[in-house]
């Protein structure tokens, strides 16, 4: 079970759970050392149970010294992405753009949006996870997208995950996460409902048989 950690300074979003980071906090994308998680999904062990995390897979973007921040592939909300267009004064130019799925991203900054993408296109805001995923955070790729003329597979979630120093690792010690280098087939092709437990799978897990009461990942 993940320990309720307190922030220096202040209070964390999330109550100081898992994915939480201190307020007025911002992502700044960096590069990670030796030993980060960056460019690693991260898996919600089964007794995870907090309700931000339950069940979900996280991409790591950035992973450093001075703590980490992640996007959760595995949450759509409740709305669609002509919902966030219409918020720019954006249209989408046909249907099947306005009902692409806005997903969860995590706790923080919740009005925040990342768009997700394979590697194409010049943006003004782009951060290179790995060869094959990107992360822009700029207004120029949803215009782009809105036109129909956007990167491929791209999407678009709203919030982050973000850990303060030292957090993510205290809980990975606590048996919260297991993580795995990045299978692209996770973060633009499982159905957002089968990427947990597909995870598992690319790991050779069967979660169902995965006792709560397991050992370290």
């Amino acid at each position: 079970m993940v320990r309720k950690h307190a922030a220096s300074g202040g209070a964390t979003a999330a109550e100081g759970g898992p994915g939480s980071e201190p307020r007025g906090s911002s992502p700044v994308f960096a590069d990670g050392g030796a030993g980060s998680l960056t460019n690693h999904l991260l898996i919600a062990m089964p007794q995870l149970n907090d309700p931000n995390f339950a069940q979900t897979v996280a991409l790591i973007c950035e992973h450093t010294d001075k703590g980490a921040l992640g996007i959760v592939l595995n949450k759509p909300l409740p709305m669609k992405l002509s919902d966030v267009l219409s918020q720019m004064k954006l249209e989408p130019t046909n249907e099947h753009i306005g009902e692409m799925p806005v997903l969860r991203g995590g706790p923080v900054h919740t009005d925040r949006g990342f768009v997700l993408h394979r590697p194409g296109g010049q943006w003004d805001h782009t951060h290179k996870v790995s060869e094959t995923i990107q992360v822009t955070t700029s207004r120029d790729v949803l215009a782009a997208m809105a036109r129909g003329e956007g990167p491929s597979d791209a999407f678009i979630a709203l919030g982050y995950a973000g850990w303060e120093s030292g957090q993510l690792e205290r809980e990975l010690k606590e048996n919260a996460w297991a993580s795995m280098p990045v299978d692209a087939r996770v973060v633009f092709e499982l159905p957002f409902e089968e990427r947990w437990a597909g995870a598992w799978r690319l790991m050779g897990i069967d979660v169902e048989r995965l006792s709560p009461e397991a050992g370290h990942a």
